[in-house]
């Protein structure tokens, strides 16, 4: 500018160097290179002679005709109508709500930015709502695109470039505000991120001047301009993860339709089937809806396949390589992408960026502060870090709970991953994110004792992600073991909280491993470590573990700690062990060394946990009535802990177990209504209290038997789906067992013997594999009953043989009248009706003698049915009418209504 300014005459190096640097003393050297870079920007290759000449000791004169113009005359130049918008290659797809938003409120507004992360469309948006927009300004719009420039001073040059405004001066404003003032027309400022101080000038200069132009501008950030408005642009919708779509389903999602579209544009004409929507769904999650991450997956259709690409995943900034040519060079790669945004940060923000890649899930200020801070930067800069980063949008903020949550996406974290580890912290910040794990979960562990349950779980479970992360850090050959066991046993309250039994297993046996490999023995850590292990070990079925050991070792540890609550929690472990086994005279002697020891406590719930399991032994050894006195003195004292859950202590909610077993006993006892009743009660119980082992013991061992024995199918049904899919979806090997064998017996009931007997039978096996069979002699009964109906006698015979051996040795009581009535029916059908008759006879003693008025029936139906068979129907009516008369209830039960037609028939034929 000098040197035109002034062509033809000698202008004095000194005088350049006062031009150009004013106030900052600088070396001659700076002033001869900013002439041989002007030079050879001039002469395009020629001799830059032709245009500036040295004189050398002296300076410089700018030799070449300059013609001048007066300002007057470029303003009365005519202005091209319509716009200069870049012709869209791609529709927006998915984006049509959010480019009438835009359109409606830059109307409104006059200034309005679309922010978001890099790649997600804000051009695409901005585009389609300026070519919207342009017919409705006299002057059309015009697109202005920053992003090739370096030097912010440019940024107004640059519109005035596009509009054809020639700038003669320091100053750039007043030539375009002149220019604008009198315009309606709409302006795009493009990518403003890396420029955003000189653009928010220029907007807030050019609409103070300009009362008829609009500005749209797209940024990373706000702009922070006066009377700006900003749109937050959000990733394009993926299904839900849990979701089962067909692909016509599936495409109604915008992330989806993005890939197809551009899977089909470079695979040849691809096209979603039912099979890959699983796959796709997921590879536009894992990319966080980001449409250019999205585009770029589809590229790479035609090389990998979708399962392929999906199998790349991990690896996202090597697999998203190939853009299209013609995109700008940032958008040619996932990894440009983010470098651009990361290159424009203040080097603190890149540095807590970075340590931020750490997080595998949300995370509050104070856990951003505890693997950011250092020597080199204090906790108010992360919190201002932090906070510019969700203004850049490259992190998420949740504010609308009681503390604000942060969160980056997958693909934001990985490159942030990527970046830790280049800068050779990676370790050091995954053993402060472990530690800060563990103090946080080591408070939880504390926290769990006095705060209630509920606003335990919604502080907590965000945790889950990163605790995984930090235990495989900590137990990696480059981590810290011991960090990694403290962490373990801090997180069992979370895993059972959140019923991960599966994941506390593996955890805790691995954690367990360590600590006994290990020179000292940490006593109470062992002890807690061997409760965990056998307390997940008794809800899988991958092998039959002893879980009686782990147990035992728990037990002896706590006792030579002396640690009572310990010792209490081995105890009822014991317990369970004998029952699931299906050994209830020693379960029932455990009941009573628990009881003992409780009494020892101050905790009067201890105490009455002791009746709860007095109550379930005697109800499998036969006890009916004395298992109903100790299940309802429990249910009639027991408070519910109002400020901490029983359910880490003891597995299940205490309420919600006990029902189960008197759901059984109401049922036997000849009450079917009440059991029913009971049952409803405890499942809405269950599902109040969101613990999904408790909801899962609550269906297996009350809801869905009972609503079998009662003959109400339909619950059954309803029940047994229930458990089928949480049982599936968490991994409760046993649960899901169980819910097969309830899914076989309840086809079997409906007359489906081809498919019903597979199912059963498969299901059976698994908890025979188990060890766990503390239900196992009901469904062998049921095996029995199916095999006997589809006319294999033999088969029957030796299965029902089977459960009534196990029954004596295990003395499980409570179901040997069914089994004697199933026999007797085996029986009359292989035609030993004298057998039969009494096998019948002495079930009734037994039901009898146990006050299980349930069977009683049950079985005086099948005796009836062979005494009419004989002709001997009065015997058949005298037996079955005092049975049927002694209930009070449940007469639209299956039993009863069986009872009542046969009872009926009888009576007609008296006649």
């Amino acid at each position: 500018m000098a040197l035109v300014e002034r062509a033809g005459e000698l202008l004095d190096k000194d005088a350049l160097m006062a031009r150009a640097w004013s106030g900052v003393t600088v070396e001659e050297s700076n002033l001869r290179a900013q002439i041989t870079a002007l030079r050879r920007v001039l002469a395009e290759g020629g001799t830059g002679e032709n245009y500036v000449v040295t004189e050398p000791g002296r300076g410089y004169r700018f030799v070449a005709a300059v013609a001048r113009s007066t300002c007057e005359a470029v303003q009365a130049q005519a202005l091209p109508k319509g716009h200069n918008l870049p012709g869209r290659l791609t529709r927006p797809i998915g984006r049509t709500d959010v480019v009438a938003m835009v359109s409606s409120r830059l109307r409104r507004s006059r200034f309005l930015t679309i922010i978001g992360a890099g790649g997600i469309g804000k051009t695409t948006v901005a585009l389609a709502a300026a070519d919207e927009l342009q017919a409705s300004y006299k002057d059309g719009a015009r697109f202005v695109d920053l992003a090739p420039l370096k030097d912010p001073r440019l940024v107004p040059s640059a519109l005035a470039s596009v509009l054809g405004v020639a700038i003669r001066s320091e100053n750039p404003y007043p030539a375009l505000t002149s220019f604008l003032k009198d315009k309606q027309m709409l302006i795009l400022l493009d990518n403003c991120e890396h420029v955003v101080e000189a653009a928010a000038e220029l907007a807030e200069e050019v609409l103070k001047a300009a009362s008829g132009v609009h500005v749209l501008a797209t940024s990373r950030e706000p702009l922070r301009a006066e009377d700006e408005r900003v749109q937050r642009l959000l990733p394009l919708e993926t299904p839900p993860a849990s979701a089962t779509l067909t692909a016509a389903q599936a495409l109604t999602f915008p992330a989806i339709q993005l890939f197809v579209e551009r899977a089909g544009a470079s695979a040849g004409g691809y096209e979603l089937t039912d099979a890959d929507v699983p796959v796709v769904a997921q590879i536009c999650r894992r990319l966080d809806g980001i449409a250019l991450a999205i585009e770029l997956a589809a590229g790479r259709i035609d090389a990998f396949g979708v399962r392929g690409v999906a199998a790349r995943l991990d690896n996202l900034f090597a697999l998203l390589t190939r853009g299209r040519r013609t995109a700008l060079p940032r958008h040619q790669t996932l990894s440009a992408t983010f470098d651009w945004s990361y290159e424009l940060l203040p080097e603190v923000e890149r540095f807590v960026m970075r340590r931020l890649g750490i997080f595998a899930g949300r995370f509050t200020m104070e856990a951003a502060t505890a693997v950011a801070e250092d020597a080199d930067i204090a906790a108010a800069e992360v919190d201002e870090s932090v906070a510019n980063l969700v203004d850049k949008s490259l992190v998420g903020a949740d504010v609308g709970g009681s503390a604000v949550h942060y969160r980056m996406t997958d693909t934001a974290r990985a490159y942030a991953g990527k970046k830790l580890q280049e800068a050779g912290e990676f370790q050091m910040v995954a053993r402060r994110h472990a530690q800060y794990l563990r103090n946080q979960l080591e408070r939880a562990k504390a926290d769990w004792e006095t705060q209630p349950t509920a606003e335990w779980l919604a502080v907590h479970t965000s945790q889950i992600d990163d605790l995984r992360t930090a235990l495989d850090w900590a137990f990696s050959s480059e981590g810290d073991a011991s960090i990694g066991v403290a962490l373990t046993v801090a997180a069992v309250p979370l895993w059972f909280e959140m019923s991960l039994m599966e994941e506390c297993r593996t955890g805790a046996e691995r954690a367990l491993a360590m600590l006994e490999a290990g020179p000292a023995k940490d006593e109470q850590r062992r002890m807690q470590l061997y409760v965990a292990v056998a307390w997940s070990q008794m809800y899988t079925t991958g092998s039959a573990r002893d879980t009686g050991t782990a147990w035992a070792t728990a037990f002896a540890i706590a006792e030579a700690l002396g640690d009572t609550d310990y010792q209490l929690r081995a105890l009822w472990g014991t317990w369970a062990t004998h029952v699931n086994r299906g050994e209830f005279g020693d379960a029932l002697a455990l009941a009573k060394r628990f009881s003992n020891l409780a009494e020892t406590r101050a905790d009067a719930n201890d105490r009455l946990l002791g009746d709860r399991l007095t109550g379930v032994a005697l109800h499998f050894l036969g006890d009916q009535s004395g298992a109903r006195r100790h299940i309802e003195r429990m249910l009639a004292s027991y408070v519910a802990p109002v400020s901490r859950s029983h359910a880490v202590r003891f597995q299940f909610d205490q309420r919600v177990t006990a029902r189960m077993t008197l759901g059984r006993v109401l049922w036997l006892q000849g009450y079917p209504d009440q059991a029913l009743r009971c049952v409803d009660i405890n499942i809405a119980d269950a599902l109040s209290i969101n613990h999904t082992l408790s909801l899962c013991n609550a269906l297996a061992q009350a809801a869905c038997p009972v609503a079998l024995l009662a003959g109400d199918l339909a619950a059954a049904e309803r029940y047994t789906t229930t458990l089928l899919e949480l049982t599936q979806r968490d991994a409760f090997d046993i649960w899901h067992a169980y819910g097969g064998c309830f899914a076989g017996e309840l086809l079997i009931k409906r007359g489906d013997l081809a498919t019903g007997l597979p199912r059963l039978r498969a299901s059976v096996d698994q908890l025979r594999q188990a060890s766990f069979v503390q239900y196992l002699t009901a469904f062998l009964g049921a095996l029995a009953t199916g095999l006997a109906d589809a006319g294999d006698y033999d088969q029957a015979l030796a299965t029902i043989d089977d459960a009534i051996a196990r029954s004596a040795r295990g003395e499980e009581r409570w179901y040997s009248p069914e089994l004697l009535r199933i026999k007797g029916v085996i029986l009359w059908g292989m035609t030993a009706v004298d057998a039969a008759e009494q096998h019948f006879q002495e079930s009734l003693e037994l039901a009898r003698k146990q006050e299980a008025l349930g069977w009683e029936l049950r079985t005086a139906i099948a005796f009836a049915r062979l005494k009419r068979e004989q002709g001997r129907g009065g015997e058949a009516h005298d037996l079955l009418r005092p049975i049927h008369a002694s209930f009070r209830e449940g007469h639209g039960t299956g039993d009863l209504r069986l009872a009542t037609a046969l009872l009926d028939e009888l009576a007609s034929r008296r006649r």
